[in-house]
C-alpha cells in the first residue's frame, strides 16, 4: 500500500493505513525536520498566534510551530489515529503543543479562533477535500494563513511508489486554486520541485 493515496478515503480508512505505520514513521523518514521548519517559517506564524497542525501525525512540525509563535502561543496538533499521536508522545511533542484526536472535517474549535494552519501530507488522505478545506477556513480568521506540504514534490513522491502522476491530482496547480478558492482560500504561493511540495494560502474575507 502506498503512502500517498488517492482522495476518498474514509476515516477508518486512514487510521488502517497509519496505525501500522505509526510506530516508525519518524525513523522511516529521518530527514524531514529542516524541510518541515523551512515550511513553517515560510507559512509565518508570528508570536502569539494561534495555530493547528491539521493531521499532525508523530507532529514534526509542532518543535517548529512552537518556536515561531513563543510560549505565549498556542499550538495544537489534530489527527485522526491513536497511533501516531501515541508515537508524537514518545517523542516528547507533547511538549511543544496540545494533541488532540480529532478529525479535520469536523473541528471542534469555534469560528475564526486561529491565525494560521499547517498540513503535511494531508489532502491526499480526505474523504472530501472541499468539507474539510471549508471547516479549516471557518476555524482560521480573515488574512490567516495555510499551508499545504509535503518534503518531496509531486513527481517525487510519485516516483517513490511506482506510479505516474495524473490530470486529477488534486495537488496540481489548476486543480488545487479552484478547490481552495470554493472553500474560503487564495492561493498566494506554490511550489512543487523534487526537494518540496508547499502551497500558501490566505483566508479570504
Amino acid at each position: 500500500m502506498r503512502h500517498q493515496r488517492a482522495h476518498g478515503d474514509s476515516a477508518a480508512d486512514v487510521r488502517d493505513f497509519f496505525t501500522p505505520r505509526a510506530a516508525d514513521w519518524d525513523s522511516r523518514f529521518p530527514d524531514d525536520g529542516p524541510a518541515y521548519a523551512a515550511a513553517v517559517a515560510e507559512l509565518g506564524p508570528r508570536t502569539g498566534d494561534a495555530v493547528l497542525d491539521a493531521g499532525c501525525g508523530t507532529g514534526r512540525a509542532l518543535p517548529a510551530l512552537r518556536a515561531a509563535v513563543g510560549p505565549g502561543g498556542t499550538v495544537l496538533g489534530f489527527d485522526l489515529t491513536p497511533a501516531m499521536l501515541e508515537a508524537a508522545v514518545r517523542a516528547g511533542r507533547e511538549r511543544d503543543g496540545a494533541l488532540a484526536l480529532a478529525d479535520v472535517a469536523r473541528l471542534p474549535l469555534r469560528d475564526g479562533c486561529l491565525d494560521a494552519v499547517f498540513a503535511a501530507g494531508l489532502i491526499s488522505h480526505l474523504a472530501d477535500p472541499a468539507d474539510a478545506l471549508r471547516e479549516l477556513a471557518r476555524v482560521v480568521r480573515p488574512g490567516g494563513s495555510f499551508a499545504l506540504f509535503h518534503p518531496v514534490g509531486r513527481a517525487a513522491l510519485a516516483a517513490r511508489h511506482g506510479r505516474e502522476l495524473t490530470p486529477e491530482d488534486l495537488r496540481a496547480e489548476p486543480n488545487l486554486r479552484p478547490l481552495l478558492a470554493r472553500c474560503g482560500w487564495r492561493l498566494d504561493a506554490y511550489t512543487d520541485e523534487d526537494t518540496r511540495f508547499l502551497a500558501l494560502a490566505v483566508r479570504r474575507d
